[in-house]
């Protein structure tokens, strides 16, 4: 017996998404989506609208996990391994490329430390070592640290 309208090969498919989309790609098109879809709000019969809804639940429960999508994500076949692509044109000079990028770092842990971050990183050192040392001083005079 097959239904009148075929289920989505995947869940991508179904959200109509890459697998690369990112977290609020996948919110974006589950809201758009669950508009559609919603027993509520469609025009679609309510058997086909509740089992199109209930697809699209489980998709974006699947797909909202870190967990749960990497799972999926292996049993489909799809790599999360990102491979280098040469750039477009490899004469250009690297001042030319750089002209129009946005000085914005996507990575936190790709930008070097502001002079504050420095300093406040030094600050919280040095009183770790002053609480440590008051620690020793505290110890010898109650006499439980013989030196």
């Amino acid at each position: 017996m097959q239904s009148e309208q075929q289920p989505a090969s995947t869940y991508y498919d179904l959200l109509d998404l890459h697998p690369s989309a990112s977290a609020q790609q996948i919110r974006r098109a589950y809201r758009e989506r669950s508009k559609l879809y919603h027993p509520d709000t469609t025009k679609l019969p309510p058997a086909i609208a509740v089992a199109k809804f209930q697809e699209l639940n489980e998709a974006y429960s699947t797909l909202s996990s870190p967990d749960r999508r990497f799972t999926y994500d292996m049993r489909i076949g799809y790599s999360r391994v990102t491979v280098i692509q040469p750039l477009l044109d490899l004469n250009r000079p690297t001042t030319e490329s750089r002209k129009y990028r946005s000085s914005a770092y996507l990575d936190p842990t790709d930008r070097p430390l502001s002079a504050g971050e420095i300093f406040a990183l030094f600050i919280l050192g040095l009183t770790f070592v002053a609480c440590l040392g008051l620690v020793l001083v505290v110890g010898v005079a109650r006499g439980e640290i013989v030196l």
